[in-house]
């Protein structure tokens, strides 16, 4: 059974929420961040990347950064910005992108859960990029971007969601990006009892994206448990910030690829080994693959038409996985790309991003790039589901959801604020 719980939630006032709405810190560098917050005080990247708020040189770890974080949000409390509401609920949160809207239920999981395995994950998460938010969960006391959750579809929560979205929206604004967001409050003693038993029967939930917040919202929970050992196991502090959708509504992006060299060999002896395990096709123009088991190449200013020998494929989880396939048939054993996490002649590209950033980066600093055809929600929870991890980098879900619109803090709030 899965524990989704109403929670306590601080969120800006309707007045300044589109100045608030912040997309993830973690899609920015630490150049694109301080560019993104020139001229904009109420955006909430301030608080979640406050070492824009310091010298370019300071030191973006060290205490005083944290500290500057729980200052802002405790300032943009005090002043009105943001408000809280009297009363635990949950929250419905729709996003629109280019006609397709996808909406999930704002609520706090539990990090037993998580622990247990009833939140499922599919990525491995790297202990140094965890340390970061740990620190700014732990010193700002709050949980400030939701984790992207994804459940197996049911009817009967879908039509409590749908109830509650007949009422009149605490928010309804379209971000820089032309993404639309709408915000429900669903709330009620019958209600939220309803949908809290209704989660109680889905037997698993998935991350989606955020793997290292999840990660790192649950050590601070343990951490606050060892600090509280008193604790009734009811503290806010057990539960992490999340936003659940239907897994029939969400949309997988690709995530290509761009390499550095050709690993010391030439053109021609590049493409005679890829022709091993691919069958080779130069095309005429950008090529976006439209079936699994293709691949775009581009290499030497052309575009190639990359498709999967058969006797590569197979029905595994995760060695049938496109991104696997590419990497165990080409760029290993030609490309001598051994792991793609911590090797630096590799580099991954968004899908939002299009193919022209592959063409700018092979032009700027790169020798070759694949475009790849996106996993399906249906791949991920098979992999989640076998208790298999994915490659990295294999998933880019698009739209975003946005920091700042709600947060959790981890101790009981008008109170404990």
């Amino acid at each position: 059974m899965a524990i989704v719980k109403p929670f306590y939630c601080i969120r800006p006032a309707a007045e300044a929420v589109s100045q608030v709405a912040a997309l993830p810190y973690d899609v920015y560098s630490r150049a694109e961040a301080r560019e993104a917050v020139a001229g904009k005080q109420l955006s909430f990247l301030n608080i979640d990347r406050p070492e824009t708020q310091f010298p370019e040189d300071a030191d973006m770890y060290s205490d005083k950064v944290y500290a500057q974080a729980r200052k802002m949000l405790d300032a943009r409390i005090a002043d009105g910005t943001f408000i809280e509401d009297p009363e635990e609920c949950y929250y419905i949160y729709q996003l629109t992108m280019e006609g397709r809207s996808q909406t999930g239920l704002v609520a706090c999981c539990s990090i037993d859960d998580y622990l247990s395995g009833t939140i499922k994950k599919h990525e491995n998460t790297r202990e140094e990029k965890e340390l970061d938010r740990i620190r700014h969960v732990d010193v700002t006391n709050a949980h400030t971007g939701p984790i992207f959750l994804a459940y197996r579809e049911d009817r009967a929560l879908s039509r409590m969601v749908e109830k509650a979205m007949e009422e009149e929206p605490l928010y309804d604004f379209v971000s820089e990006d032309g993404v639309g967001h709408r915000v429900w409050k669903l709330a009620g003693a019958q209600a939220v009892e309803a949908v809290e038993q209704a989660f109680a029967a889905i037997p698993a939930t998935y991350i989606a994206d955020g793997h290292h917040r999840a990660a790192s919202a649950v050590k601070v929970g343990l951490k606050r448990r060892a600090e509280n050992p008193d604790n009734t196991g009811g503290e806010p502090f057990h539960y992490f910030l999340a936003v659940l959708f239907p897994d029939g509504q969400l949309e997988i992006l690709p995530y290509n690829r761009v390499v550095k060299d050709l690993n010391g060999l030439d053109k021609k002896e590049f493409l005679a080994r890829v022709e091993e395990n691919f069958a080779v096709e130069e095309v005429g123009t950008r090529f976006s693959p439209t079936e699994k088991g293709q691949f775009g190449m581009l290499l030497d200013g052309s575009w190639y038409k990359l498709t999967a020998r058969p006797r590569i494929c197979t029905l595994d989880p995760v060695a049938g996985l496109d991104v696997s396939v590419l990497q165990d048939h080409l760029l290993s054993p030609i490309l001598g790309i051994g792991d793609p996490r911590t090797d630096k002649r590799i580099d991954f590209i968004g899908g939002i991003r299009g193919l022209k950033e592959l063409e700018r980066r092979v032009s700027l600093d790169m020798t070759v790039a694949f475009s790849m055809y996106p996993a399906s929600m249906d791949e991920l929870l098979a992999v989640a589901d076998a208790g298999l991890l994915m490659p990295p980098k294999s998933t880019w879900f698009e739209p975003k959801l946005r920091s700042g619109i709600f947060i959790h803090r981890l101790t009981n709030t008008s109170k404990g604020v």
